[in-house]
């Protein structure tokens, strides 16, 4: 074996990378495990131990420390489906945008157009923009489109004479920015939500926003947080000088409260009282260095100080910002910041602030604000900053709707990166007279956006004219960001969320212990198949697929991958699949011992010549996952990031492991056997007639697709509600119900028509509604739910609602558009992949004629069986990924044939032999091998179906029939076809010899 050395290594390294990322996994588990141990149940105590943790050191590498927050960032987190939560995608109201952007038109065509394009937009994926473009064209309209939009606020990019091409590239960059800002709103907002390893991304390519929320249990607080509109303020601000005596007296006023004291009244202890004694500021330095080991600088310390934490409950948390001056003297850093605290204290703080007490003592025109994110510098410490109110309403001195431009640049002097900020005419007035103010003490501006603070900087001159350039401690990524949020107030386009789906944490945790069953009967039936058939080697392989496993996880650890229920079948899958290289190098292993050879060559040239076929049955799998990737969205990406990884590592250990094995063996001369006695001549002198009785499985075939397509077209499918739009719930009663009973109940209170489906036992349903469909509002949904309930109360037995999904009707246009769009994508790559590797327009031809009439024969039996078997057959994403999981295994099996047929045909004697007969034999030589994997696969999905659990039995079901099909179609129809495509013609001299290059890789 070449290289062996290296392999070793590499096995070792990997091995170790794995072991390193899974590791944090463990240590988060075992924080965990402690919490709820502290906590006996009581969810409030469990989060704030958890809190507490946050900065804490929980695991020492000794070359690397990490925090509780750190390891729980690289943990295999769990999908929403095993620990329940909220899965959102928002939608950003372009319609909106438009009619802002042209200052909200009176004119009946811009209106009807935008109307009309909005109604358009839900039924197909042309863009907004696009629409609206196309409609006012159609309108006949006199005006010039871009005059509504030659506003003052967009004077230097658009001018009524602009082409319609300028104008589109204006409203595509402007629907850029006001998707990148609401990312960067919701993202900060989530972030202050304290969901642990949330997930928020942008659908690339669309005007959509998907978040997930694991843990969450407070849907309406969600709901109000995400979909709440973004305001941009402006706010003066107190120095820090005014605000120390104020939070010195907290400091003393908690001391006492917690004491259990009566606590010290707030006397004439004032921000004007600060501000306005000279005497008083100098006894707070003076304080200050008196109590400057109380004051606690460093927070850690002084948390862990159970002293400082009796006497200086605030302080203890908040350090002072101060700085040590040249005369040795502390003193306070002139500005708006008035303490630094850690994150994790962060909510303690908030907590002391909040206390009636405290609220006493604070003015009415003071506003503590905490700053949007940590200084680079200083990761794990967020700033306080002190906020100055204006007028008895206590608003901001000016709003963000009067800036017209904002963008990063760099200072051309010092080439630090800086904002430059445009405002309207109204916004430069106000402005000039609000940086007056502020400049005659140095004061700051604090910029605030859905009250936190995202830049504070200091006012040094009075600023004329609007244009203002905004410095600080600003990275490039820094300077984008303010950018986005100071043009927040300018793009007031509001974020509705189109897509819900609502996981209560009792499914969740039902959904893990269904898939850890399914997964460790999974691994148990492979290994018991594998021993019982190829004796030690099945040993070998056995190891191999442990391995597998462990390097699958250790690899989604390391991508932080999220791990959903879709993903759990993907890694069950990937066992059944993960053997089909070891069947491949076993099988080929038998027939050169029958051939007579010595063992170590039977292992080189088994490994030798079934590499081929290995990496073409496995790149075609890869690719449609690949497909899947980019094509679907949540769980179904889970699904394929799993079957990709699982494909990557499979061929690693069946390659790598199993051989390294091997080689030991030999090295000790120990016996290698690959079958029993019983098992040793299965299908081994196979010699079926498949081309001469191919017409009757044509027939056959042409049978089974006629009557799938006419039930197809004449009973059709039940659509998942992200096909179809609406609204589904799955409930659970306390005692068995029938479902008809409760469909009947629910038509008579929505008015439409209800399905409802028995979801697994008798007391659990799921239901499904079109009812409101249009409508993706809070209210619509508030109302279906009470319809939901009132219809449900009228069923005896109680009941609760375990979990919700919301699709509106654009995003599930837009979901059936890409699945249809994925599986066409496929095959075609399939067959360009199978045209490109063997070089013949009949092996495509027949590639795609299996994988065709494999995916129509599934829809059909779904199509068929949909309510006569006891489990949901809707067609959605996840029947999607089923039908192209099989059509992938599909030319997996069909790739081997075709491997075999053009090694055949690469012997020297290949035009001696008929082609009817060389045909014959590439499928009887690879019989045993179809077979063995086939039946692998085929156990572990029979125990994915049983014990998977409900929600992915339909998917699992989809699969296993699939399989089934893609068998038959592999060994009848595949190269029969190539057969008849090619008129019986010989194609010996397009064959090439087999290709040694690959196989010296491992020879």
């Amino acid at each position: 074996m070449q290289s062996k050395g290296l392999i070793q290594f590499l096995v070792v390294v990997v091995t170790l990378a794995c072991l390193y990322s899974l590791s944090f996994t463990f240590v988060t588990r075992k924080v965990e495990k402690d919490a709820a141990a502290y906590a006996q149940g009581d969810m409030a105590k469990e989060k704030a131990y958890l809190d507490s943790m946050a900065g804490e050191e929980v695991y020492n590498l000794g070359i690397a420390k990490f925090t509780y927050r750190e390891a729980k960032a690289n943990e295999l987190a769990l999908g929403l489906d095993l620990k329940g939560g909220m899965n959102v995608t928002m939608e950003i109201a372009l319609n909106e945008l438009i009619a802002n952007l042209a200052n909200n038109p009176k004119d009946p065509n811009f209106n009807k157009a935008l109307e009309t394009a909005v109604t358009k937009a839900k039924t197909t994926n042309t863009s907004l923009i696009d629409l609206f473009l196309n409609e006012y064209k159609a309108t006949g309209a006199g005006t010039p489109i871009a005059s509504f939009f030659a506003t003052k606020d967009n004077s230097s990019v658009i001018k009524a004479s602009s082409s319609e091409g300028e104008l589109k590239s204006f409203l595509n960059a402007e629907a850029d920015n006001a998707i990148q800002n609401s990312y960067k709103v919701l993202r900060t907002r989530i972030d202050k939500f304290g969901v642990a390893s949330p997930n928020i991304q942008i659908q690339q390519g669309t005007n959509r926003i998907l978040i997930e929320l694991p843990g969450v249990s407070d849907q309406e607080r969600v709901r109000k947080l995400l979909q709440g509109s973004a305001k941009l303020e402006f706010y003066e601000t107190y120095n820090n000088l005014q605000i120390y005596p104020l939070l010195e007296n907290i400091n003393g006023t908690l001391a006492t409260s917690l004491k259990g004291e009566k606590p010290a009244t707030a006397a004439d202890t004032t921000v004007k009282a600060a501000a306005d004694t000279t005497a008083k500021e100098e006894n707070l330095l003076a304080n200050l260095n008196a109590n400057k080991a109380d004051s606690a600088k460093d927070t850690t310390n002084a948390v862990a100080n159970a002293t400082a934490l009796a006497n200086n409950p605030l302080f203890a948390i908040l350090s002072p910002s101060f700085y040590q001056a040249p005369n040795g003297q502390t003193q306070l850093i002139p500005g708006s910041t008035v303490g630094y605290a850690n994150l994790k204290d962060t909510a303690k703080v908030n907590q002391f602030l909040a206390r009636p007490e405290i609220k006493s003592i604070i003015p009415a025109d003071l506003k503590l604000l905490w700053a949007v994110k940590p200084e680079t510098n200083t990761p794990n410490i967020l700033a306080l900053h002190a906020i100055k109110t204006t007028g008895a309403d206590h608003k901001a001195v000016m709003t963000g709707d009067v800036i017209t431009d904002a963008r990063p640049g760099s200072d051309p002097q010092t080439n630090k990166p800086i904002v430059s900020m445009d405002m309207n005419a109204d916004g430069a007035r106000q402005w000039r007279r609000v940086t007056a103010q502020a400049a005659q003490n140095k004061d700051a501006i604090a910029i605030v956006l859905d009250n936190v603070v995202y830049s504070a900087p200091t006012v040094n001159d009075e600023i004329p004219g609007g244009s203002s350039t905004i410095s600080g401690n600003f990275t490039f990524e820094d300077t984008k960001d303010l950018s986005n949020v100071l043009k927040a107030g300018r793009l007031p386009t509001t974020a509705k969320i189109v897509e819900e789906a609502v996981v209560g944490p009792s499914l969740g945790q039902v959904a893990i212990d269904s898939g850890v069953n399914s997964s460790v009967i999974g691994i148990i039936v492979v290994m018991m198949f594998m021993i019982a058939y190829y004796n030690r080697a099945g040993i070998a392989a056995n190891i191999a697929v442990l391995f597998n496993v462990f390097f699958l996880m250790g690899v989604l650890a390391s991508l932080n991958a999220v791990l959903t229920l879709p993903g759990i079948a993907g890694i069950v899958l990937t066992m059944g699949t993960a053997v089909d290289a070891n069947v491949l190098i076993y099988e080929r292993m038998r027939e050169e011992l029958s051939l007579g050879k010595s063992m170590r060559q039977v292992v080189s040239d088994g490994y030798k010549h079934a590499l081929p076929s290995i990496l073409d049955s496995q790149i075609t799998t890869f690719l449609v996952g690949v497909i899947l990737f980019f094509t679907g969205s949540g769980p179904i990406q889970g699904f394929a990031t799993t079957l990709m990884i699982g494909i990557i590592t499979s061929l690693f250990t069946a390659i790598f492991i199993t051989r390294l094995i091997f080689e030991y063996m030999l090295s000790k001369e120990m016996k290698i056997t690959v079958s029993f006695p019983w098992s040793n001549h299965t299908m081994k002198n196979a010699n079926y007639k498949f081309i001469e009785k191919r017409k009757l499985f044509y027939a056959i075939s042409l049978i089974a697709v006629v009557i799938s397509f006419a039930a197809i077209l004449t009973k059709g499918f039940s659509y998942g509600v992200d096909f179809q739009g609406g609204r589904t719930y799955t409930v659970k009663f306390d005692q068995p119900v029938a479902a008809e009973a409760v469909r009947e109940s629910l038509d008579n209170v929505f008015g439409t028509t209800t399905e409802v489906k028995t979801f697994g036992s008798e007391n659990q349903l799921r239901v499904t509604t079109s009812y409101h469909v249009q409508e993706t509002s809070d209210e619509a949904d508030q109302e279906v739910l009470g319809k939901l309930n009132e219809g449900l109360s009228k069923v005896q037995g109680k009941y609760e609602i375990l979990s919700q999904q919301k699709v509106g009707p654009t995003i599930a246009s837009d979901i059936r558009d890409r699945a249809i769009y994925a599986a066409v994508l496929s095959i075609i790559v399939i067959a360009a992949y199978i045209l490109i590797r063997f070089r013949r327009w009949q092996y495509s031809a027949g590639a795609a004629i299996a994988t065709i009439h494999d995916a129509i024969i599934l829809l059909g039996l779904f199509s068929i069986l949909d309510g006569l078997v006891p489990f949901s057959l809707d067609i959605d994403q996840h029947f999607v990924a089923a039908i192209l999981t099989v059509l992938g295994y599909s030319v997996n099996d069909t790739v081997v044939v075709f491997d075999r047929l053009r090694e055949y045909l690469g012997k020297p004697n290949a035009h001696h032999e008929k082609m009817d007969t060389t045909i014959n034999k590439a499928i009887n030589s690879t019989l045993s091998r179809t077979v063995i994997t086939s039946l692998t696969v085929i156990f572990v999905l029979a125990v994915l179906f049983v014990f998977g659990g409900e929600v992915i039995r339909g998917f699992s079901f989809a699969i296993l029939i699939g399989i089934v099909v893609a068998t038959y179609s592999s060994i009848f129809l595949a190269a029969p076809a190539i057969y008849d495509l090619s008129a019986g013609k010989h194609l010996a001299d397009s064959a090439k010899p087999e290709e040694k290059k690959q196989a010296k890789v491992i020879a």
